[in-house]
C-alpha cells in the first residue's frame, strides 16, 4: 500500500494518513497494449493475404472486334469559302460619282450599267479635241495644195532648164561657126595681100619692060587693072575679116549668155525641187497632225464612255465601295468600285495546309468540310490546286490549297470559315483494328512493376496523327523486379516502341479458344485511332477475330478489378468497341 503525506496549511507537517491506489488502472494499461499488438498482427496478416491474392490474380483481356471497312487517312486544315472567280470592277478615269444603279447582292448581266461619273469635264475635253482636229485638217489641206503647186513648179523649171540648155548649145554652135568664118576671112585677107603684092610686082616689071620696048602698052594696062582688082580684093577680104571677127565675138557673147541662162534655169529647177520637198514634208506633217488630233478625239470619246461603268460579266455584286457624290481618283491605280462574283453556284475553299502535311496532299483528293453556319452538315469538294507559294506567319509555313465546291443550293456564302478534312489516302475493304491493338504487349502477371509499366507506356504512347505517316508507341520491356512479369512470347518488337506507319510491319494478339495468338501484320494505312492491316506470311485474320487492346487483373478472393488497358482508366470506352 502506498502512503501519501499531505502538507499542512500552517507550515507544519500535517497528520499522516494512508491512501490506497486501486489496481484497476494498471490492468487497463495492460489490456490496451495487448489490443494494439493484436491489431498490428491483424494488419500485417491482411497485407500479406492481399499481396498473395494479387500475386495469384487471373488476367482478363479487353478486346475489340476486327472489322472490314474503308479506312481513310485525312489531313485537317482551315480556310475560307470564296467564289471561284471574283471580278474587281473599277474606273480608269477620275471624277465624281453621279449615279449608282446597283447595290449589295444585286444580280447583274454583262454590259449592264452599274454607275455613272459626272461627264461634264470629259464632254468639254471631247469638244476641244474635235476643234483641234478640224484646225489640223484645214492646215493639212493647205499644205497639201502648196505641195501640189511646188510639184508643178518643178515641171516648169525643168522645161525652162531644158530650153536654156538648147539655146546655149545653139549659141555655142554659132560661136564655133563664126570663129571658123573668122579664120576663113583671115585666110582670104592673106590671099588678097599675096595677090596684091604679085600685081604690084607685075606692074613695076611691065613698066620697065615697056620702057625697053619689050611689052606693049596694053599689057601694062592690063596688069595695072589686075593691080587695082587685087587692091579691091584685099580691101574686101579685110572688111569680111573684120565682119567675121565681130560676128564671132557676138556669137561668143551669146553663147556665154546662154550658158548663164542655162545655169539660172538649173538653179531654179533645184530651188523648185527643194521647195517641193519642203512642201511635201509640210503636207506630211499636216497629215500627222490630223492623225494626232484624231487620236485625241478618240481618247476623249473613250474617256467620256468610261464615265459609264458597266459589268464585264454576269454575276452577283458582293461588295460596293463607293456612294453617290464620292470622288474617285485613278491617278496611280484603278480604284475598286464593285466586286462581282461571277457564279455563286460554284465556290472554292482556300485552305491553309501546314508544312508537315502538304506533302500528302495531291490534286484530285476529296475533302469533307463544315462551316459554322451549318455545323451539322458536311460539304464535299475536290482539291484542284496546291499552290507552291508559301505563307510564313510566326515561323509557321503554310501552303494554300484550292478546293472546288458545288454550291447549287447557295447555302455557302463568301467569307465563311471552313474546317476541312482532306482525304489523302484510302484503304478500301480493309481489315481495320484499333491502334491500341498494335501497341499492346502481354505479360504473365498483372500486378507489380510489369503492369504499371504496361499501363504507363500505353498511356504515353503517341497515336497516329492526321497523316498516314504517324507513329504509335507500344509497351517496352518486360516486367522488372519479378520473374513472373516476363512475356511468354519473348521480346515483342524489341524493347523500343514499334513504328506504326503505313508500309511498316507489326503484330497484334487475338483470342482464339481462350488463348492469345500472336499475328504478324503488315500495316497498310494509319489514322488517328485505327489502322488497316493484313496478315503477314502464313498468318490468318478475319472479322470473326477479336484483338486484344489491354488487360485487367481480377483477384480470386475479392473479385476486385484493376484496369491496365492501353487507355488507362478508359477501359470502359475500349469495352464499348465490342
Amino acid at each position: 500500500m502506498n502512503v501519501i503525506e499531505r502538507p499542512s496549511t500552517n507550515g507544519h507537517a500535517a497528520h499522516q494518513e494512508n491512501v490506497l491506489v486501486p489496481p484497476r488502472r494498471k490492468r487497463r494499461r495492460t489490456w490496451l497494449a495487448v489490443v494494439a499488438a493484436v491489431l498490428v498482427l491483424a494488419l500485417v496478416a491482411t497485407t500479406v493475404i492481399v499481396v498473395r491474392s494479387r500475386s495469384n490474380s487471373a488476367v482478363t483481356y479487353e478486346t475489340a472486334p476486327v472489322v472490314r471497312q474503308d479506312l481513310v487517312a485525312a489531313v485537317t486544315a482551315t480556310g475560307t469559302v470564296n467564289p471561284q472567280n471574283t471580278i474587281a470592277v473599277g474606273t480608269q478615269v477620275s471624277g465624281t460619282l453621279a449615279e449608282l444603279n446597283v447595290d449589295y447582292n444585286s444580280k447583274v448581266r454583262k454590259g449592264q450599267i452599274l454607275a455613272k461619273l459626272d461627264p461634264t469635264t470629259f464632254q468639254a475635253s471631247l469638244d476641244q479635241a474635235r476643234a483641234q482636229l478640224a484646225q489640223a485638217e484645214a492646215q493639212a489641206r493647205s499644205a497639201q495644195a502648196t505641195a501640189v503647186g511646188a510639184q508643178s513648179g518643178i515641171g516648169n523649171a525643168t522645161e525652162n532648164e531644158r530650153a536654156a540648155q538648147a539655146t546655149a548649145q545653139a549659141a555655142a554652135a554659132t560661136a564655133r561657126a563664126n570663129q571658123a568664118a573668122v579664120a576663113t576671112a583671115a585666110s582670104n585677107v592673106t590671099k588678097a595681100q599675096s595677090s596684091l603684092g604679085l600685081a604690084q610686082q607685075t606692074v613695076a616689071r611691065d613698066r620697065s619692060l615697056l620702057g625697053q620696048g619689050y611689052i606693049s602698052q596694053s599689057q601694062l594696062d592690063t596688069d595695072s587693072s589686075g593691080l587695082v582688082a587685087a587692091q579691091s580684093a584685099l580691101q574686101s577680104a579685110q572688111a569680111a575679116d573684120q565682119q567675121a571677127i565681130q560676128q564671132a565675138s557676138a556669137s561668143a557673147s551669146q553663147a556665154i549668155a546662154s550658158s548663164a541662162q542655162t545655169a539660172a534655169q538649173s538653179y531654179a529647177a533645184s530651188t523648185a525641187q527643194s521647195q517641193a520637198v519642203t512642201q511635201s514634208a509640210n503636207a506630211d506633217a499636216g497629215a500627222a497632225s490630223v492623225a494626232g488630233a484624231q487620236a485625241q478625239v478618240r481618247t476623249a470619246e473613250l474617256n467620256l464612255a468610261r464615265t459609264v461603268i458597266t459589268s464585264p460579266v454576269d454575276g452577283t455584286v458582293v461588295a460596293r465601295s463607293v456612294s453617290v457624290g464620292q470622288t474617285v481618283a485613278a491617278s496611280f491605280q484603278t480604284p475598286t468600285l464593285f466586286s462581282i462574283a461571277q457564279d455563286l453556284s460554284k465556290m472554292e475553299v482556300d485552305l491553309s495546309v501546314g508544312e508537315p502535311d502538304i506533302g500528302n496532299v495531291r490534286n484530285g483528293d476529296s475533302i469533307d468540310f463544315s462551316v459554322l453556319a451549318f455545323p451539322n452538315r458536311t460539304f464535299h469538294g475536290v482539291v484542284s490546286q496546291v499552290r507552291i507559294n508559301p505563307t510564313t506567319v510566326s515561323n509557321v509555313v503554310t501552303y494554300t490549297t484550292v478546293v472546288l465546291v458545288d454550291n447549287r443550293d447557295g447555302v455557302l456564302l463568301p467569307g465563311m470559315t471552313a474546317n476541312a478534312s482532306i482525304h489523302v489516302a484510302k484503304a478500301s475493304n480493309a481489315l481495320v483494328v484499333p491502334i491500341a491493338a498494335l501497341a499492346y504487349r502481354p505479360t504473365t502477371a498483372g500486378s507489380g512493376v510489369g503492369a504499371r509499366r504496361r499501363r504507363a507506356t500505353a498511356q504515353t504512347a503517341p497515336t497516329a496523327g492526321a497523316t498516314a505517316s504517324s507513329t504509335v508507341g507500344a509497351a517496352s520491356g518486360s516486367a522488372t523486379g519479378s520473374g513472373s512479369g516476363a512475356s511468354p512470347w519473348g521480346a515483342t518488337n524489341g524493347d523500343s516502341a514499334p513504328l506504326v506507319a503505313a508500309g511498316s510491319r507489326g503484330r497484334i494478339f487475338v483470342q482464339r479458344a481462350g488463348k492469345l495468338v500472336r499475328i504478324p501484320v503488315e500495316i497498310a494505312l494509319v489514322t488517328g485511332t485505327q489502322a488497316a492491316v493484313k496478315p503477314a506470311g502464313d498468318a490468318t485474320l478475319s472479322t470473326n477475330d477479336t484483338v486484344v487492346i489491354g488487360d485487367s487483373h481480377a483477384s480470386t478472393s475479392s473479385g476486385s478489378r484493376s484496369s491496365t488497358s492501353p487507355r488507362g482508366g478508359a477501359g470502359g470506352v475500349m469495352r464499348a468497341l465490342h
